[in-house]
């Protein structure tokens, strides 16, 4: 018996003992092949080997050797600088007698996509919920520049080290089942910018926002409630911190362009909090990817009826307040823009099928604040202010140098109010870059609001064909 243990030690020590000796290099999913690295930045890249142990890596871009230490837990880290656009490169990572090469690298613009449902409703739509126009943008989807990585749902109470997902080429299968505002974002991004494209795609429907943020960033928010275990856990996709935990954490540091943001709806019924909570939420995502103050771009959430979803005798809730809230946090966050979706709404649909016009729109934005392509115009005409004459409300908008237009024929959501606060439907008419409004039920009027209901469909744009977001001269 004792020569059975002591032949069993000896096959630990000269076959088990030497391979724990020379761990593998590993790394993150979304440092992988097939990815893209932002270019002409300072790219990091991390992973986990045995501790102490030296780490080597050389890009292919430049051949030039970054080292690093692993910590005592195995972790390290090292930032690469990336050229311009540009590929295919390899990456190599050597540790020891172990190396580990990533084929198939990529350097360009990499954006980060987010948010709830309206971001993560895939090319293929929903069961009975279409997207408009895809089966062809499907088909027609092969572009070896434009790579997709979705980050598989996690919510959890600990914030993770890593997601499930996978690096992909686009194509008819990888892009039917990828974000269709992401793809059509991305898509436009690569045509023009002739860059290699990587999207990021994080998101979960039904999320409100207070679940892509941790506990820093809630701490000024005391009436939400955090959890303290895994069973506070009662809704995955609705618990505050959780869905930051799982599915943003672990990208933080991965060297982006920006980020873009479609969510909102599962707020509609909290709208007080919500420029705050924006706020708060963009300022600490900045905080910790510690890349400066990167571009913001996020979707007004799009028309809808929810008197659809509010339960029988509860009190409907206009979500004009919320898009009015993700209009005022434009003002409050730096180098930040909305892409206004008053005219691409859905009256029996959360999911409205117009997710071209939505990622679009966000590419405009891009394209006109980050890439400072000129001759374009990505802001939707803001109200400014009102002066009153007689019976007539004369409003003011900025951004609008090309002035006002209604391509749609007359304008039909105006609604006018006099010092008794009802408000009464009126007409409206455009001159130059002002609406005039009247009412014959209004002799005297104090206010004015401007498709200010659930569901309408915009009909103010500007002369660029952006529409203007619903807005109210008063604060009733």
């Amino acid at each position: 018996m004792k020569k059975i243990i002591k032949l069993f030690f000896l096959v630990c020590v000269f076959f088990v003992f030497p391979y724990a000796m020379h761990a593998k290099i590993s790394l993150p999913a979304f440092i992988s092949e097939g990815m893209v690295l932002q270019q002409q930045t300072s790219a990091s890249l991390w992973g986990k080997a045995l501790s102490g142990k030296t780490i080597t890596v050389r890009a292919s871009w430049d051949n030039m050797n970054y080292s690093t230490k692993a910590d005592k837990e195995g972790r390290w880290r090292i930032q690469l600088k990336t050229p311009q656009a540009g590929g295919p490169y390899f990456i190599v990572f050597s540790e020891g007698n172990d190396s580990l090469t990533l084929h198939d690298v990529w350097v360009g613009e990499v954006w980060l996509c987010s948010g709830q449902s309206n971001m993560e409703m895939p090319m293929k739509g929903f069961k009975n919920q279409p997207v408009e126009g895809s089966n062809m943008d499907i088909l027609k989807s092969t572009n070896s520049q434009l790579r997709l990585f979705t980050v598989k749902r996690h919510s959890t109470l600990a914030a993770q080290e890593d997601v499930e997902g996978e690096w992909q080429t686009a194509n008819p299968v990888s892009v039917s089942e990828f974000s269709a505002t992401a793809y059509y974002f991305g898509r436009l991004l690569q045509e023009i910018l002739k860059v290699p494209v990587g999207l990021i795609c994080s998101s979960w429907g039904g999320s409100p926002i207070e679940s892509w943020m941790d506990r820093d960033m809630l701490q000024s928010f005391p009436g939400i409630k955090l959890p303290q275990t895994e069973e506070d856990i009662k809704e995955k996709n609705r618990t505050p911190t959780t869905l930051f935990n799982g599915m943003i954490a672990p990208l933080v540091g991965f060297a982006i362009k920006g980020v873009i943001w479609y969510q909102g709806e599962s707020n509609y019924d909290r709208y007080t909090s919500y420029a705050d909570l924006l706020v708060a939420m963009v300022n600490g995502w900045r905080m910790k990817w510690n890349q400066g103050v990167f571009p913001f771009y996020y979707c007004q959430i799009a028309p809808y009826d929810y008197r659809l979803i509010t339960p029988h005798g509860e009190e409907v809730i206009n979500s004009a307040y919320l898009r009015e809230a993700q209009l005022k946090a434009e003002n409050r966050i730096e180098n930040s823009g909305m892409a206004v979706l008053l005219d691409a709404g859905l009256e029996k649909g959360i999911h409205p099928p117009k997710k071209q016009i939505a990622g679009e729109r966000l590419a405009l934005l891009a394209f006109a604040k980050t890439y400072r392509i000129g001759g374009i115009v990505a802001d939707s005409p803001v109200y400014k202010d009102m002066t009153i004459k007689g019976d007539t409300a004369i409003l003011s908008f900025d951004r609008a140098e090309m002035w006002l237009t209604a391509p749609k024929g007359d304008l039909e959501n105006f609604k006018m109010a006099g010092l008794d606060k009802k408000f009464y439907p009126a007409d409206a008419w455009i001159n130059r870059s002002k609406v005039y409004v009247r009412s014959e039920a209004v002799k005297h009027p104090v206010a004015v609001r401007y498709a200010f209901e659930n569901y309408v469909e915009g009909d103010l744009y500007g002369t660029e064909g952006l529409p203007v977001s619903s807005f109210r001269t008063d604060d009733w």
